[in-house]
This record gives structure tokens, sequence and C-alpha cells, in this order.
């Protein structure tokens, strides 16, 4: 079931009919002037492209006026995370709504509003990742506000829908960074224009390729190993002292070579520090590296264990297919030692991913419970800096 997290500014763009050129610190007087929020109606028009998906996702949002009604009103299944005091709602109820929308893993958190409400996302948003060790949630604004010089935003309400369907249908979204800018209002009222960065998001965006070469051969395929490999190598250099579990697969070989290490093409390995420590070992000599590990550090960043993995199988599986030695319990330990997905590294190339005529990854661990656990969209690794979104699901 996929995710939806929906936050309506409901005051968003109040004051741009009135010409205030914004609603911050104006929202009565704008009302007064006979200013009309407009964040709730365009919130409906991004909604109604994925009527025909009903069935297939739940809106997770705000009572009232922050997204319940709205979704309610279209006859989507909603769930509340949380629950704003009164319709007066303030910066502070879109902070939180973002905080409980991340615990319950959404899939993307789609926002109503102008600059300020991005402002207040990405602060969370950034927070979070911090705290957490995690990548960040993708987010995607609907442009509601009287300002909107951020680059988080569709450039209108119906194309914000269109990127959310893209995802439900499972085509390839390509995850980019856009910047969260905002303007001095009080200078904007008087005619000029200074705009100042307050931070960037992920945002999913339709996929793009810039073609250098032909797709189909083999030098093509190995630029793209090469630069999905250099990513993953950065990390390793920027993370020194955690443990990368190398699971079996042509890309991970392909890793490995670029390490200049002995790689078990059709097993597992454990390098730390770019040196390989361990080749093609068991699950139990695995899960004893790990206890090892839990018993002995002191701090998260403190050998931090991290798994590398490709597709395998002609299907798609990230699990289950050749990695047996990959069971719930190693599984189950990369996910909780941090709270989330962000520790597996799925790493594939594009043409890869696009020979699976938008069938998903499949996840077929031997336990549901982790298999519907590792359900849902993930990041992977395209290329040096490219990441896509595709759906991870769990067996028929």
């Amino acid at each position: 079931m996929f995710k939806l997290g929906l936050i309506i500014n409901p005051i968003a763009g109040v004051g741009g009919s009135v010409a205030l050129k914004g609603s911050d610190g104006m929202v009565k007087h704008a009302l007064a002037l006979g200013g009309e929020p407009k964040a709730n109606v365009r919130a409906q028009t991004a909604l109604k492209v994925l009527l025909p998906y009903q069935d297939e996702m739940t809106v997770y949002t705000v009572n009232k006026q922050m997204g319940e009604i709205a979704a309610k009103e279209l006859g989507f299944e909603t769930k509340l995370v949380y629950q704003a005091k009164s319709d007066s709602t303030h910066a502070s109820d879109t902070e939180q709504a973002v905080s409980a929308l991340i615990s319950e893993h959404v899939d993307i958190i789609l926002f109503a509003g102008g600059d300020g409400t991005a402002r207040n996302i990405a602060k969370v948003v950034a927070e979070n990742a911090e705290k957490n060790e995690q990548h960040q949630v993708p987010v995607l604004g609907i442009p509601a506000g009287c300002k909107i010089h951020s680059g988080v935003y569709a450039i209108t309400p119906t194309a914000a829908g269109r990127v959310v369907e893209l995802m439900l249908t499972k085509q390839l979204v390509t995850l980019t960074t856009g910047d969260v800018m905002d303007i001095d209002e009080s200078l904007f009222r008087q005619g000029t224009v200074k705009a100042k960065r307050f931070g960037e998001m992920q945002i999913p965006s339709e996929l793009r390729y810039v073609q250098a070469v032909k797709s189909g051969g083999k030098e093509s395929d190995e630029l793209v190993q090469h630069d999905i490999s250099e990513d993953v190598i950065e990390s390793m250099s920027d993370n020194d002292k955690g443990l990368y579990i190398i699971g079996s697969g042509s890309t991970t070989d392909f890793l490995m070579g670029e390490l200049g290490l002995d790689n078990t093409l059709l097993g597992v390995d454990l390098v730390q520090s770019e040196a390989l420590i361990a080749s093609d070992v068991t699950e139990q000599q695995l899960w004893q590296k790990l206890v090892e590990i839990k018993n002995t550090r002191t701090n998260k960043a403190q050998q931090n264990v991290n798994l590398v993995i490709t597709l395998i199988g002609g299907q798609g599986h990230i699990f289950g297919r050749g990695n047996q030695q990959l069971s719930p319990r190693i599984i189950r330990f990369i996910i909780e030692q941090n709270g989330g997905k962000e520790n597996i590294i799925i790493i594939a190339t594009k043409a890869k991913l696009m020979a699976l005529e938008n069938r998903p990854l499949i996840s077929d661990t031997g336990d549901n419970e982790l298999d519907q656990l590792l359900s849902g969209f993930m990041p992977i690794t395209t290329g040096y800096k490219d990441q896509v979104l595709y759906p991870v699901s769990s067996p028929l």
C-alpha cells in the first residue's frame, strides 16, 4: 500500500489576491481585505490526478484544513498522524506534522504552501536525517503560496499529482536536490527582492536521461558501473570505521574490482577501511561478526554496518535469490541499528531496472513481516550522485 504524506498550509496564498506579497504576520489583515486561501483547492487539484489509484494508497495527514478535509472529500482513505489544536494553524503545527509523517515512514511528503511552508518542512526533514543518520524522505511541493522561489515545487498542482502518479505506477523516478529559498517579505513589499537559501530537500522528478554513449554496449555498462562504484567508494571513505557487507552479483563484483579486492561473485564478502577482512562468509560467520560489533561498539559511528547489494535473478530479487547468507536476522540487524533501511545500499544500472518493465524489486527473505517492512520505495544508486526511487514488493 502506497503511503502518501499530505500537509496543507491552509492560509497559504491568502495575501496574494490582495497584493500583500505574502502572508507572514499578515493573515488577519489579508482576510480583512477579502483575501481567500487557495491551498486546499490546489491540493485537491493534485489529488484528483490520483483518484484512479485510491485502492492502492492511504493518505497520512493532519486533521481538518491541514489535509483531512481535502482528502476525505475526494474519497481517499486517510490516517491522521497529528492533530492541530485549532483552525489557526502555526508553523509549529507543520513541523510537528512532518515529524509524525517521517515516523510513519511515508513514501513521500506532498505539501501545499509557499516558501515559508517549505522552510518549516526542510528544517524538520534535515534535523531528522541528521539525528537518525538517515536519508531524507522525498518531499514535493504543490505551489499554493504567494512566494514560490524554492526549487522543491512542481510546476503546477496537476504536475505534482503526475509525479506521484509515476511512483504509484512504478515508473522510474529520479531523486534530485531542490534548494529551499525564501525572501524578506517586508522588503518585497517595498519592491526589493532579497532571497536567501535556507537548505535543500530531496525531491522526485520525472526521469530525464542524458545519453552520452549508446546504452546497449559494453563500454556504456562499464562507464555506468564505474560511476556507481565511485559513489559507493566515496561513502566508504566517509565512513572509514564502518563495516560493509558486499552481496553477490556482477555489479558488486565490479565494485570490488574498483577497490582492488578479490571478490566472491556468488558469495558475501566483508570490507572495512576499503580492505577485505573476510571472504565468502556463511550466515553464521556473518552473524557472529555482527554480534561482536554490537557488543563492542560504544556509538553509532563506531563500526556502523552497511549492506551493499544488487539485483539477483531475472525477476529483480534483492533478497532470497543467490544471497541466502543474508538471513532475516542479518537484515533486521542492519535495519534496526538505526531504525530504518538507510544502511541497505542497492546498486544497479538504469538499463537493468528498465529491463524489469515496471515490475517491482522483490524481497523474498522467508520472513513475511520483514518482507512487508522492506516493501515500499527505496533509493537505488544508478550512478555517481545519481539515484532513482524504485518500488520493492514482498512475494506474491
